[in-house]
This record gives structure tokens, sequence and C-alpha cells, in this order.
């Protein structure tokens, strides 16, 4: 009888334990459910791919701003964007284990006292769902009251929108343009699972992209262009609408993954139905990932139209719309007939809004007169883009991705299983590592210390001199070092002028070795990991 294979995601997890990616929080007292901890490993990993997506989203670009807002905000934010009154799961009690559930999940989870069983087949009596709003609750100040509840942030997004003008006045920038921002986010989840996926406190990478609405674009630019049929639409054109931006943003994020070593082969896109969007949404793409446990969302972009900054501008009673001088200049030119026509597509989407968030009729329609009549002065609330990718399952996705087995010979030429996690060089934690042959050699750990010291400026390097050679090797292959360097007798010129000021460079990947030139070492590494 043959062993029973063991769960991918069991040895990946153990992995990231024992070589420091990844540990469970509090674990000393028995750990908490959904909290992790990054250890060296996994902290310099999810330092590189913040770093990439900042620079990506932000850095490289000239229409996007970075905001770094609390975690705990008025809890007015959180009554306009609907998760005091909506933000919450259907839970479900057993009366016989006494375990707790998301109701859409019962028949996934196993039940606590017998975890081989799942909790659809524990026969005892369940109560029926109830709501459980997923939001952590905290009270400001001395006194605990119901008047100085808050909240810790369930989502990045929220502070992007309460600050927008605020962003929109300091950075000089003009719609199209967007908001970043990387931070933690908490939400008391039901039933944490799946190691680091499903988690109560997470981090986020949010850009909210603000955009003219249609009317706008076809008051400016004559049309709206139309979206292409597959791919990237290409450098942005002043008569896009809503349709192409976000395909726009699709493309970019796909993009996006493939330059940090998950290729658009190891991605799926689902377009969200009519009936799973959200009731503010026109569209939905979710970027999934192919995990040990199931295909899950890494990241959605939604075209969230003008709902959030209209619900802040309710709230609050702070206008929230743009004066756009091209608007007001455009649209003194256009004919009557094409004036009353956008006025109307306007007028009608904005009572739509009014109506759906339970303003009365004539209410409804006064508001969205002045709304409309805004036109006219060059004045809208702006729509908006939202990519919005977890961290966290980003970096177990890389993880995951990364892990593989194969044999490669040991000391004596005997074939063994090799651990190695084929990290694309941008975010693999250490960028090389540097070895002297042999530790009780002064010349040799003198050289491999510079070495280290010329490299350790611009990349993570780490240095070991304990243990034979390929033992150092398979330690590098097992955390993701793509690139080891090994100073031998020949650097130090013992076998010839020609070698001399040489190292042996080993690729991770192919386990080939080359020698290359100290001086041309840094230029080298550089090109391979930028």
């Amino acid at each position: 009888m043959s062993e029973p294979k063991e769960n991918p995601l069991e040895k990946i997890a153990s992995l990231c334990k024992r070589r420091g990616f990844i540990f469970q929080s509090s674990e000393i007292y028995g750990g908490i459910n959904g909290f992790w901890d990054y250890g060296p490993l996994g902290a310099e990993l999810k330092r590189n791919v913040k770093e990439l997506w900042w620079q990506t989203m932000v850095l490289q670009r000239d229409d996007v701003a970075g905001l770094e807002a609390t975690i705990i905000m008025h809890p007015g934010i959180w009554r306009a964007s609907g998760h005091v009154d909506t933000f919450a799961d259907a839970m479900i009690d057993c009366k016989t284990c006494k375990g707790r559930f998301r109701a859409d999940q019962i028949s996934e989870i196993p039940c606590p006292q017998k975890p081989s069983k799942k909790v659809s087949e524990c026969a005892g009596e369940k109560t029926a769902p109830r709501a459980f709003n997923l939001m952590f609750k905290t009270c400001v100040g001395p006194v605990e009251s119901e008047e100085n509840v808050a909240y810790l942030r369930p989502e990045t997004a929220q502070a992007i929108f309460a600050q927008f003008k605020n962003v929109l006045e300091t950075s000089r920038q003009k719609v199209p343009f967007g908001i970043a921002q990387i931070g933690k986010a908490f939400r008391n989840e039901i039933t944490p699972r799946n190691y680091t996926f499903r988690s109560r406190e997470f981090e986020q990478m949010e850009l909210e992209f603000f955009i003219r609405p249609d009317e706008v674009v076809e008051a400016v630019s004559g049309s709206v262009a139309a979206p292409v049929s597959k791919g990237h639409p290409g450098r942005p054109g002043a008569d896009w609408g809503w349709q192409l931006w976000h395909q726009y943003w699709v493309e970019e994020r796909i993009r996006f993954y493939g330059n940090i070593g998950l290729p658009r082969a190891t991605l799926e896109e689902y377009w969200q139905s009519d009936q799973e969007l959200a009731h503010y949404a026109r569209a939905t793409v979710d970027l999934l990932f192919k995990f040990p446990f199931g295909t899950q969302e890494l990241e959605g972009i939604a075209a969230r139209s003008d709902f959030d900054l209209s619900q802040h501008q309710r709230f609050s009673g702070k206008t929230m719309g743009v004066f756009d001088d091209e608007l007001k200049a455009a649209w003194e030119k256009l004919p009557k007939e094409r004036q009353d026509a956008l006025w109307r597509r306007y007028y009608e989407h904005r009572k739509k809004y009014l109506a759906r968030m339970g303003v009365a009729e004539e209410q409804a329609a006064r508001t969205a007169t002045d709304d409309a009549n805004g036109l006219a002065r060059g004045q809208y609330i702006p729509h908006v883009i939202e990519p919005s990718a977890g961290v966290d399952r980003l970096i177990l996705a890389l993880i995951c991705h990364a892990y593989s087995e194969d044999q490669a010979p040991d000391e004596k030429g005997k074939l063994e299983t090799r651990t190695v996690l084929r990290f694309h060089p941008r975010v693999a934690p250490i960028k090389a590592a540097v070895f002297p042959l042999l530790k009780n050699k002064p010349e040799l750990v003198a050289r491999a210390l510079a070495v280290r010291d010329l490299l350790r400026p611009h990349m993570n390097v780490f240095y070991d001199e304990a243990g034979a050679i390929g033992r150092r090797y398979r330690r590098q292959d097992e955390i993701g070092t793509p690139f080891c360097l090994t100073i031998d007798f020949e650097t130090l010129g013992e076998k010839g002028e020609a070698l001399k000021d040489t190292v042996t460079l080993r690729d991770r990947d192919t386990m080939s070795q080359e020698r290359i030139k100290i001086p041309e070492l840094l230029s080298f590494l550089l090109s391979k990991i930028h």
C-alpha cells in the first residue's frame, strides 16, 4: 500500500517556518488564529514586493500620488462606505462541536473536534444563520462608550476617498490621476483558513484611479473611444472612457505580476457576472491564482463609478467634486442638443445612485438636477477604477509558485532531492550569497568579506563560511537565493594570473557555474535583479 502524499501546503508551511519566512503569531502562548508574523526572510520578501509595487504604481508614473493614512479613522467614514450596516458574513454555530463557521463555506471546513470530518457531516444541530460584522471595534479615549466607538479599518481604500480633495490640491494633479496606498487592514474573519490566505490582519496595496465620467469625456473629446477586443489598449488617450481605463488597469496589473515571477499563464481572469457585481460597480475582474487549496483571488480590479466620493459627499456635507476648465470651455461650444443629451445621461446616473441610497424621489430629482447643471460650470464627481491587491496573498502565491523539488548530486555524486524556491531575482529575499571556499584560510575569508562589502550597499547579501560548499549551496537554494559566489584559490591567483580576481558564480536554477571578474560582478548582478 502506497504512502499517502504530503499536502503541498503543509510542506510549504513547514519550509516557511524552518527557514524563517512565516511564523504563527504568539506561538509560545499557543498562537492566535488568523494572525501571522514574517520572519527575517519573509520580511525581506514582503518588503521587496511592496517596494516593487510602489515603484511601478507611483514612482515611475506622473499621474499617481502616494498616501499613508491612519488605521483608525472617524467612524462616520465607515457609515458612509456601508461597512457599519452591511459589512457582515452569515454565521452558523454547531451545537455539537461548538464550532462557529461562515454559512457559505460550511461544507469546506473541518469540524474542530474531529478534524478529519467536514462540518456538513457533523450530526449536531446547527443554529440559523445570523449576521456577523467583520470590523474590529475599539474605543478612542479613556471612556468606553458608544460615543467613543471606532473601528480598525477593514480596507485601505476609504482613507483615499476621504483624503481625495487634499491630495488633489497638494499634489497639483488633474483628473485622470490616482492615489496609491499600502497598509494594514483588519477583518474579524469567522473562519481564517488556508495558512496566510485568509487572515484577520493583513496588508493591502490599493490604487484608486480617478477618471472623468463618460459624459465629460464626450463633451471634451467629441466621443468616447471604443474598448479594444483583447489585450493592452496602449497609451492612455484623452477620449478614454471607463471601459478602456478598466481594461488598461487589468492589463497593467497582469504585466506587474509577470515582472515579479507570476507569468500570465499562472493567472486566471474572472469577470464577475451582473449578479455578482457590487451594486455600485460597472465591471470587476478578479485575477486568480491556483493555490494548493484551490484557485483563489489575488487582486480585484473594479470600475466603481462615482459611488465612493458621492457617499462621502452626502455623509460629510463636503463637496467631493472637481472643477475641470477643459469641460467648461468645451461645454460652451457644444450644440444645444448635445448639451441636453449629455445632461440627461448624467442626470439619470446621479438620480439612480441617490434612489439606490434611499433618498426620496423628489429630493433625488432635485439633487440630480443640481449635479447635472454643474457640467456647464465645469464641475463633476470623478469616477474611479480600483486595482486592489492583498500583499499576504501575493507572498503566499509567490512562495507556492516558486516551490519545487528536483534531483541534484551531493558531495559524493549521489543524487538527492533538492528543495528550491525559484523566486524571480527581483523579489528574492537574498540576492547573492558569498562563500569563502575554506573558513580556515584567512586570505580567502578576507577576500570573501571584501566582495560582500562591495555588494552590500546595493542588495541584500548573505555571508556563509560554515560547512561543506555543497551544503551551503543547498541552504541557499532552499530559501531562493538566485546566485552564490565562491571565493577560492583561483581568486587569489594561486593557479595562474588568468583567473586572479575572479569568483565562481553559481546559478540557482541551472546549477551551472562560471568565472566572473570581481570588478564586473556588481554590474552583472544588478542587471539580473532589476
